[in-house]
């Protein structure tokens, strides 16, 4: 049985008009310090968030914030730690590599208003300042009809808001972190020119799925290491899924067009599994992508963060 959605924060899937992604590393200077500003910005953060829902209704603001395993065993090393929260190793193979980069906190907020969302990261910033620097700022956006960066629809065998809790929802497994989440964080710039110079059908073939229509193709009809194929999951015959969004962006003057990915899952191995088993069958995503960043951190329920904002962990 699923655990309460209610008691989560916003780790179900809905891209936002306007999303950023934010990893930050802790000064690490001085323990007690950064620890007692790490639990005032536990603090502030949800009053920040109900002011700006109360500002700006419309825009429909959405916030997910978590450790790493090196940020919580530095900031929490008397307490418990979640079952499955392990620092990411960085899994090679067929040539391909998905780095695993440091990281201690990350921040993941969309919105309806971009202007909302600056103004919630420069209220933050007043208090994660003194215990931790911003390593990436990524800005993100939805495409037209919801689309990834490729042209392809995001997310179409991705769980619904409603059913979202049972795949990204820690549950009575690890009653302790109850209404957490694992969040797998993982940044992609692609060779667009490549992309852009195959064929629509080169292109359906890669990913699994009509371009236009989304309707999946027959597995025949599939490239060996279609996107669809290597990413999917099973264990004892019953598919694993989790809850992913995949947030295009782009900065023109670096030339750098990719896609964010982040994936909100109950069982952070399930994560672990597709990524292996993506670089085992040469998902023909890689063939065109390089992958800059990765690490997974672990998003607690409100009430952990309750506790974690009185110094009670």
């Amino acid at each position: 049985m699923a655990t309460d959605s209610r008691l989560a924060q916003d780790v179900y899937k809905d891209t936002g008009e306007n999303v950023v992604f934010m990893t930050l590393a802790l000064k690490r200077q001085h323990q007690t310090a950064d620890r007692a500003a790490i639990t005032e910005f536990a603090g502030r953060l949800p009053s920040i968030l109900n002011s700006m829902r109360i500002r700006c209704p419309e825009a429909a603001l959405k916030c997910a914030f978590g450790f790493s395993r090196k940020a919580w065993d530095y900031l929490f090393p008397g307490g418990a730690r979640p079952r499955e929260l392990e620092d990411f190793a960085g899994p090679a193979g067929n040539g391909f590599e998905m780095p695993g980069t440091p990281a201690d906190l990350f921040l993941h907020l969309r919105a309806g208003q971009q202007a909302v969302i600056y103004e919630v990261v420069d209220q933050l910033r007043a208090f994660f300042e003194p215990a931790a620097t911003a390593l990436d700022e990524t800005q993100g956006f939805r495409y037209f009809e919801g689309r990834a960066i490729i042209g392809f629809i995001d997310g179409t065998e991705a769980p619904s808001e409603q059913d979202s809790a049972e795949y990204a929802i820690i549950g009575e497994e690890d009653p302790e972190f109850a209404g957490g989440s694992y969040a797998f964080a993982q940044k992609w710039i692609h060779d667009m020119a490549f992309w852009k110079g195959l064929s629509v059908e080169e292109q359906e073939k890669a990913i699994g799925r009509q371009k236009f229509s989304d309707l999946e193709l027959e597995d025949a009809d599939k490239a060996p290491n279609a996107h669809n194929i290597a990413a999917k999951i099973e264990w004892n015959g019953v598919e694993q899924k989790i809850v992913r969004m995949n947030v295009p962006f782009s900065d023109l003057a670096t030339g750098q067009t990719g896609t964010y990915f982040i994936g909100y899952s109950r069982r952070w191995f399930v994560t672990r599994d597709m990524l292996t088993q993506m670089l085992k069958m040469g998902d023909f995503l890689l063939k065109f992508s390089t992958v800059l960043t990765g690490q997974v951190f672990f998003i607690p329920s409100r009430p952990l963060l309750d506790e974690i904002a009185a110094d009670a962990v």
